[in-house]
């Protein structure tokens, strides 16, 4: 599903020496994995997941997304394979507080041409996904900091996408709200979905089936993870 090859990203700011957040970085990611990219702050992770979800662009290397290179895509073509097949999950929940679970849930589908019913369907649906029916009319500024999480997981479920990035997405909630999240993420993932996951924290990294360390903007080890590694529970 994802290959990039000697992937490069440079940052140029006015009056200072370019800064090469990533560098020679090669991997790639089946359809049906779950992966976690690891490293300490200003490593290059975060960058290379905006680049991976089509949020940045490198600055060299190639990058083919389902065997289509995104070097031959025009930024109006990103945006739509990016509405079509990637859904997103951060850490700050990024929701819309005087909206409700059913409202900000639906916010992806406004942009499709997907009749109003069968809107109401697909966000029934993924909010029952994660657990929330009984909030579907409930403003989202009135929710626990988990349940936020798993309506913006909601979100990211309502278009069907063939995997979904998440950016630290245990980072803001406490470790029960944590392990509830990342287990919704593993469910998804054993029903065929793939995952990327950016986190610093090791016990949420290890729900996942491979783990990406990057270091200095390059890759330091790709390890899998082991299929008798007890991780249910890993965050409690």
């Amino acid at each position: 599903m994802i290959e990039v090859t000697d992937l490069k990203k440079e940052y140029v700011l006015e009056e200072e020496a370019p800064t090469l957040a990533l560098r020679s970085v090669t991997l790639s990611i089946a359809k049906g994995e779950f992966v976690s990219i690891m490293g300490p702050s200003g490593s290059g992770k975060s960058t290379l997941l905006h680049i991976l979800s089509f949020l940045d662009r490198p600055t060299g290397g190639s990058y083919k997304f389902q065997g289509k290179s995104i070097d031959d895509m025009t930024d109006q073509e990103l945006a739509q394979v990016r509405n079509k097949d990637m859904g997103f999950v951060f850490q700050s929940f990024n929701l819309l507080s005087r909206l409700t679970v059913y409202e900000n849930v639906e916010i992806p589908l406004l942009y499709s041409t997907i009749p109003p019913q069968k809107r109401r369907t697909l966000v029934e649906e993924a909010v029952r996904a994660v657990g929330l029916d009984e909030k579907l009319y409930v403003e989202a500024g009135k929710l626990s900091g988990g349940q936020k999480q798993r309506v913006a997981i909601a979100r990211a479920l309502v278009t069907d996408p063939n995997v979904i990035f998440a950016d630290e997405p245990t980072g803001n909630l406490d470790s029960e709200s944590g392990l509830q999240v990342m287990e919704i993420l593993e469910s998804l993932n054993n029903k065929g979905r793939t995952v990327v996951l950016v986190t610093h924290e090791t016990q949420t990294a290890e729900f996942a089936n491979r783990i990406i360390r990057v270091k200095d903007g390059m890759v330091e080890s790709d390890t899998p993870i082991t299929a008798d590694r007890l991780r249910r529970g890993a965050l409690k």
